[in-house]
């Protein structure tokens, strides 16, 4: 499902929802072990698993992005800097699995902007392809989204 995108004075909020068949420990260990989490995102790494704590971006080039954790709470809120936006998941458990809820604030509309939105949500989908023994052919599944989020924007944010 597409994400959601609302807008509050000049800041744009991006929801996505998905309702995962496994355990809230389960889903929480692919966001926040290195083994799991580069398993769907290669360039992160969680350096100090905490509130104010670190993640790094390797840029692929030699360098690397400090960015903050800025809300923590074990098994439920992971967020951290994303360039001068936020990228914050929720974990909330359910009789039937886990409810993965990601939302990234948009403080500027840029050509990133759908690249990151596509990208995001081919990594929930990466996640759950995971967890359920599945794989999914990341490029396609992003050319595809990245059109879909293309079109979307166009009617939300210009």
């Amino acid at each position: 499902m597409i994400a959601t995108i609302q807008k509050e004075k000049d800041i744009y909020t991006a929801y996505f929802e998905r309702h995962l068949q496994h355990s809230v420990e389960e889903v929480w260990s692919m966001l926040t072990e290195n083994d799991k989490l580069q398993q769907w995102f290669t360039e992160l790494q969680v350096v100090d698993l905490r509130k104010d704590g670190l993640i790094k971006f390797d840029m692929q080039d030699g360098t690397f992005i400090d960015m903050q954790i800025v809300d923590y709470e074990p098994f439920k809120v992971l967020a951290f800097e994303w360039d001068k936006d936020i990228a914050r998941f929720e974990l909330s458990s359910g009789s039937d699995g886990c409810q993965l809820t990601f939302i990234e604030t948009i403080s500027s509309y840029t050509e990133q902007t759908i690249k990151d939105l596509a990208g995001w949500h081919v990594c929930l989908d990466v996640i759950e392809a995971i967890l359920d023994g599945r794989t999914i052919d990341r490029k396609d599944e992003w050319q595809a989204w990245y059109v879909k989020y293309e079109e979307l924007l166009q009617g939300v944010m210009k």
